[in-house]
C-alpha cells in the first residue's frame, strides 16, 4: 500500500526527579546533602532511509515516545538518561505541525538525520541547594516535561520531471517507453493511484528522474479525487511534461483539457504555476494526418514548446526528453527544498520557561519553584504592598494557589519561594 500522508504524536522523554538525601555515615553524624541529579529525558529523532518509499507502517503505529530519565538517588548517584527514539521516513518526508500546517522541516536527503525534540532536563539534586543559610535543605527539583507534538507527516516525491494530464491522456504509457518503470496501464479513470519512478537516459547522453502523477481532474486543488494527495508529489520538480491525448480518444477538446489542468495546477500552488513546462501531445498516431488541433494549440500557446507526440508508437520522443534534459541542467542547483516555518526551540523554551513545581515538601511546608518563579522574583519589589499584591496575582493566575489546595495547605502553613517564605491566609 502507497501512503504519503499520515498523522503522528511524538513526545520526548521527561527528565527524572532530583533526589533529597543525606549523607548516613557511620562516623559523620551531621552528613550533608547527597541527592544526585535526575537523568535528562529521551530525545525525538527522525531519520531517512532511501529503502522506505511509504508512509504505510505509521498507519499501525502512530504514537511516538522517548524514554523518560530517572530519579537521581543518595551518594550523589545521578538517574539514568532516557533513550532517544529514532523515527525512520522515506527520502523526501516534509514534518509539519499539525494544526498551524507550518513546516518544521524537509527531509530531502538519503540518511539525514534530524533532531526533533529535546529529552526534559532532569532535576536538580538537594546538593545544588545548599546555602550558609540552609545547609541541609529537605527538597530537590523535579525533572522538566518533555515537549510534545502532533504531526502531519507528507512524503513528497523527489524527481527532476513531473508527467502531468488528464487521466487516461498517456502519461503511464510515456514512462513506461521511456524507462524501466513498469506501471500499470489500462483505459479507465484513475489507473494510477500511485506515483511511479523511472530514470529516462536520452540519445545525448544525459538523464534524469521522471515521475508519472496519477491523472488530474477537475477540483483537484480542493482534493476531489485525491487531489492534493497527487498534487504534493510535483512541488519538488523542476519541470513539468504536460501531457495531452490531442486526439480526443476520451471525447474531451484537448484545448480545453490544458486551460483546466493548469488552473488546478494554478489554484493549487501558485508556486507550481511558475514552472518550466512542456506540451507533450500525445496519440498522434490517432488522428490520421489531421493536424488542425496541434496548430491551434501551438498558436494559443506560443510561449510553451510543443511536442507531437505518440507514446504507443514512440514517435516524437526523443525531441522530447532531449530538450527536457536540456533544460533541467539550467536549473542543476537548484534544490526544492520547504522552508522551516515552525520552529520547536520556541516550543521548547516556552515550556521551560513557564515550568513551575509545586510540591509539598513537609508537614505545614510547601516549596514552589521553576524559572518562571525566579523570573518573577527577579522583577518584583516584595517590599512594597503594590509588588505583594503582584506576587498574590500571579501565584493565583499560575494555578499555584489551586495546587496549593489540592495538596492540602492549610492556614499559616508555610510557603516557600526561593529564598522567600510566606504563611498562607485565605
Amino acid at each position: 500500500m502507497f501512503v504519503d500522508k499520515v498523522g503522528i504524536y511524538v513526545r520526548a522523554g521527561n527528565g527524572g526527579d532530583g533526589a533529597a538525601t543525606f549523607r548516613r555515615e557511620k562516623f559523620v553524624p551531621n552528613g550533608g546533602p547527597d541527592g544526585g541529579d535526575g537523568g535528562d529525558g529521551g530525545s525525538v529523532f527522525f531519520v531517512t532511509e532511501k529503502n522506505i518509499t511509504t508512509l504505510v507502517d505509521f498507519k499501525n503505529r502512530n504514537h511516538f515516545m522517548a524514554e523518560n530519565g530517572g530519579n537521581g538517588s543518595g551518594g550523589n548517584r545521578h538517574g539514568k538518561n532516557g533513550k532517544d527514539i529514532l523515527i525512520k521516513v522515506p527520502m523526501g518526508t516534509v514534518i509539519k505541525e499539525r494544526e498551524s500546517d507550518k513546516v518544521i522541516t524537509d527531509l530531502n536527503k538519503d540518511q539525514m538525520e534530524y533532531k526533533l525534540l529535546s529529552g526534559g532536563r532532569g532535576g536538580l539534586g538537594n546538593q545544588h541547594f545548599a546555602t550558609s543559610r540552609r545547609q541541609a535543605p529537605k527538597y530537590a527539583e523535579k525533572g522538566k516535561e518533555g515537549a510534545e507534538l502532533n504531526l502531519i507527516l507528507e512524503l513528497k516525491m523527489i524527481a527532476d520531471v513531473g508527467l502531468i494530464g488528464f487521466p487516461n491522456a498517456g502519461k503511464s504509457t510515456l514512462l513506461s517507453a521511456s524507462t524501466n518503470a513498469k506501471p500499470k496501464i489500462a483505459s479507465y479513470q484513475f489507473t494510477t493511484l500511485i506515483p511511479n519512478l523511472g530514470v529516462v537516459n536520452t540519445k545525448i547522453g544525459k538523464s534524469f528522474l521522471m515521475a508519472d502523477i496519477p491523472g488530474l481532474i477537475e477540483d483537484a486543488h480542493k482534493g476531489v479525487g485525491l487531489g492534493h494527495a497527487f498534487l504534493r508529489h510535483v512541488e519538488r520538480t523542476k519541470m513539468l511534461i504536460h501531457v495531452v491525448d490531442v486526439a480526443g480518444t476520451e471525447g474531451r477538446n484537448p484545448l480545453v483539457d490544458i486551460e483546466k489542468i493548469n488552473l488546478e495546477i494554478e489554484l493549487y500552488s501558485k508556486n507550481l504555476a511558475k514552472k518550466p513546462q512542456v506540451l507533450a501531445l500525445n496519440k498522434i498516431d490517432l488522428l490520421y494526418d489531421d493536424d488542425t488541433i496541434i496548430k491551434q494549440i501551438q498558436e494559443e500557446h506560443p510561449d510553451v514548446k510543443v511536442f507531437p507526440i505518440s507514446a504507443v508508437a514512440h514517435k516524437g520522443l526523443d525531441e522530447l526528453f532531449n530538450y527536457v534534459a536540456c533544460e533541467i541542467e539550467k536549473h542543476e542547483q537548484e534544490e526544492v527544498t520547504f522552508r522551516q516555518e515552525f520552529f520547536v526551540s520556541e516550543l521548547e523554551d516556552s515550556l521551560e520557561e513557564s515550568w513551575i513545581d509545586v510540591r509539598k515538601e513537609k508537614e505545614h511546608l510547601f516549596i514552589v519553584s521553576g524559572k518562571a518563579v525566579d523570573k518573577m522574583l527577579g522583577y518584583t519589589n516584595l517590599d512594597t504592598e503594590k509588588g505583594f499584591a503582584f506576587l498574590q496575582q500571579f501565584l493565583k493566575e499560575k494555578g499555584i494557589i489551586k495546587r496549593l489546595e489540592e495538596l492540602g495547605i492549610k492556614e499559616e502553613d508555610l510557603v516557600r519561594l526561593g529564598d522567600l517564605e510566606f504563611k498562607y491566609y485565605k
